[in-house]
């Protein structure tokens, strides 16, 4: 089974990619969906969030909710809104935002390849958003969210991307937050094949987001299999929808981390604490760590820069040495008392994108006590950890710009 194959999208009829493109379903709340949906009676919110065009109080895991998807992906077809492509084909998607650019390329992408490894994972999932992510899959016979895919770059495949975007994209919009997200259809025989053959060369691809959606399609495919007396492999459900981009063409922002008290501490022996690991160093203005093991503090309207002890440093181990892990076990667990970022509800994080006044903010306005801002986590600290097979912390990393949802779908039938 390829590690890639074409597939005939479902797409926006030529003029409505601005009507149908939507956030990724998963960014927002139904408050803010439903905010969003007015007046767009053909945002792909409708399918993604369809509780959005049911009663307030629907729960949306009920099965009304993926019923109503499924109502509203037919009629979007039948108003042509969506058409689906004759053939399969391989589709070059580029999101700019601001002077950052990536190119990738929207593919089918093997579930064996998933179940085998070879798309690497780095995250835990939650058995009720991979749940919910298998009902909207059935319900709608299609994968509609996309799988963020990495591969490590190469020149015969970039070469390619950037060759097929020198050309009239068949989308050209720009979404919420000003991204440009432009799309080139490629029906090339010889390009098709020369692009299966390059990745099918790749020792590994490595999921940076998505984890619920791959592993939802791997259930999907399981219980498929299972009822299907006569499989062949090259059911459509045996692949799942994946855009996949280079590596150092990455954007990964901070992730930062807001928590409510000292743990029983007043200000000045939290300090003394945080000294010990630390170096402690008052800053007159913001902190934007400008490397690893370097650390941005904000505590009573004042912000300090937090250098660690080198010797602190576990250079050999891939999970250990990431900055939220040494945030994590030099300072918030021993002197904050927080065990379990994932389940304490006294640590919240806030995504780089709101920048550091959206990070002190909370704090001035005494939801939170004090903040941490963070050195980003790079792209390739991400691929060590996926090979090592081991999990990154939660809330490691923060892309921008997103996909969008609608632009192109995978239908299982």
């Amino acid at each position: 089974m390829p590690l890639i194959k074409p597939f005939a999208g479902l797409r926006p009829a030529p003029g409505r990619a601005a009507d149908v493109a939507a956030p990724p379903y998963d960014v927002m709340s139904t408050a803010e969906a439903r905010a969003m949906v007015a007046g767009r009676p053909w945002s792909f919110l409708h399918i993604s969030r369809p509780e959005v065009d049911l009663p307030e109080d629907t729960d949306p895991y009920a099965p009304v909710v993926y019923a109503k998807a499924r109502e509203n992906l037919e009629a979007m077809r039948l108003a042509v809104v969506l058409e689906r492509d004759p053939t399969p084909c391989y589709y070059v998607y580029r999101l700019t935002m601001g002077e950052h650019v990536q190119t990738g390329l929207v593919a089918a992408a093997s579930v064996a390849a998933y179940d085998q490894e070879r798309i690497k994972k780095h995250e835990f999932t939650r058995p009720v958003k991979e749940d919910d992510r298998v009902r909207q899959i059935d319900a709608l016979d299609a994968q509609t969210g996309p799988v963020f895919l990495v591969y490590s770059a190469t020149p015969r495949i970039d070469a390619v991307l950037a060759a097929v975007s020198q050309g009239e994209p068949a989308v050209d919009i720009r979404a919420t937050g000003e991204v440009r997200h432009q799309i080139w259809v490629v029906r090339d025989a010889d390009l098709i094949r020369l692009l299966s053959t390059a990745f099918e060369a790749l020792p590994a691809l490595y999921v940076a987001d998505g984890h619920h959606r791959s592993a939802a399609a791997s259930r999907v495919a399981a219980a498929r299999q299972a009822a299907n007396p006569a499989p062949t492999g090259e059911e459509a459900y045996n692949y799942f929808l994946a855009v996949i981009f280079p590596h150092d063409q990455m954007q990964i922002l901070d992730y930062n981390r807001l928590v409510t008290d000292l743990h029983g501490l007043d200000r000045d022996e939290f300090l003394r604490r945080v000294a010990v690991p630390f170096r402690v160093e008052p800053s007159p203005v913001p902190v934007k760590p400008a490397k690893a093991a370097e650390f941005g503090m904000y505590l009573d309207g004042a912000w300090y820069r937090l250098i660690l002890d080198e010797r602190r440093i576990p250079w050999d181990d891939p999970v250990a040495r990431l900055d939220v892990s040494l945030l994590q076990d030099n300072l918030i667990e021993p002197i904050l008392g927080i065990v379990d970022p994932r389940r304490d509800d006294r640590i919240n994080f806030v995504g780089g994108i709101r920048g550091l006044e959206g990070l002190a903010r909370p704090v001035d306005e005494g939801r939170y006590r004090v903040a941490f801002s963070l050195f980003p986590t790079r792209m390739t600290d991400l691929m060590a950890v996926a090979d090592a097979g081991e999990v990154m912390p939660p809330k490691s990393t923060w892309f921008e710009p997103k996909l969008a949802d609608g632009l192109v779908s995978h239908v299982l039938d």
